[in-house]
């Protein structure tokens, strides 16, 4: 069981912030820092001193850490045309020495478009597919060779396909609750599919439906990678869960009903649950950046018991 710490930076965090965080994540053992892409602020707080970019988050990151994996969770597809994305993500790649991972979703969050002049199609899946067989197609494309792409959202001729990735393969993340395209989609461009803040019964049908996507596309099902995101709030104690659910806004009983939440024990109990189902990752959102004691205990009393 793979855990990963997933930040969520828009709520307001300066590169500095993220760079701690993420060196903790690699001292202390985990698998991965991910992000999410978003660039306004959510909720009741002021978001200050303002968002950061992800992919040049983890450029930075990729030439100050050394072992962990790095991505998104997940980067929209209404931000960034596909081949300035492929060649993104491909240079922070070999920035890395072959660590990055591409979650890729369709966008949602309105309000930020309109924030940042940022067009908001009322057409995303689609634009959401193309983008998925350009910027994997011109991964795959071998060297020497060019690439073209002819859709409905986009249109590339004569695409040398460069820089290539350092890696042989970029894993390609998806995720969400949709009972037929998203399935759909995982099954042909997925190397793992992520289920988002749900519960395990939800997952557990979800999973069925990605899995069955799979075998009738042909694939092993079981080459697809399992995984959940949920809020993690984990203390020693319960005082220690109370101030640490009470420094984020929640309630002790709500994230212990819909995220991780509790003692080490009782939070390995509910992974377990998870697992049962499938689910083989867990990125572990952490909302409080300062709070490095929170990522220690759940590294010592956690991690080390899965």
């Amino acid at each position: 069981m793979d855990l990963r710490i997933f930040t969520e930076p828009q709520q307001g965090a300066t590169y500095d912030t993220l760079l701690t965080v993420a060196k903790a994540t690699e001292d202390l053992g985990f698998d991965a820092f991910f992000r999410s892409d978003h660039y306004l602020k959510m909720g009741d707080v002021d978001g200050r001193p303002g968002p950061t970019d992800a992919w040049i988050t983890l450029a930075g990151l990729a030439r100050e850490t050394r072992r962990i994996r790095l991505g998104t969770l997940m980067t929209a597809a209404t931000f960034r045309l596909p081949g300035v994305l492929a060649i993104q993500v491909a240079q922070v790649d070999q920035m890395s020495g072959g660590r990055v991972e591409l979650g890729l979703g369709a966008g949602w969050f309105e309000e930020e478009h309109t924030a940042y002049g940022i067009p908001f199609p009322k057409e995303k899946f689609g634009r959401l597919e193309e983008q998925l067989e350009i910027v994997t197609g011109l991964w795959g494309t071998p060297p020497g060779e060019t690439y073209d792409f002819h859709g409905e959202h986009y249109d590339l001729t004569g695409s040398p396909a460069l820089p290539k990735p350092a890696q042989e393969k970029i894993p390609v993340l998806i995720g969400g609750h949709g009972a037929q395209r998203t399935p759909r989609l995982a099954a042909r461009y997925a190397d793992e599919f992520n289920m988002p803040f749900s519960s395990v019964e939800d997952s557990e049908r979800q999973f069925g439906r990605v899995r069955e996507a799979a075998r009738a596309a042909g694939r092993d099902a079981d080459e697809l990678v399992l995984s959940n995101a949920l809020v993690v709030c984990v203390g020693k104690d319960d005082q220690e869960v109370a101030r640490r659910a009470a420094a984020i806004g929640r309630e002790v009983d709500e994230l212990k009903a819909n995220g991780l939440a509790g003692s080490p024990a009782e939070v390995v109990d509910k992974i377990g649950r998870y697992a049962e189902v499938g689910s083989r990752r867990f990125y572990l959102q952490v909302l409080d950046l300062t709070d490095l004691d929170h990522l220690e205990l759940i590294a010592s009393q956690v991690q080390s018991q899965l």
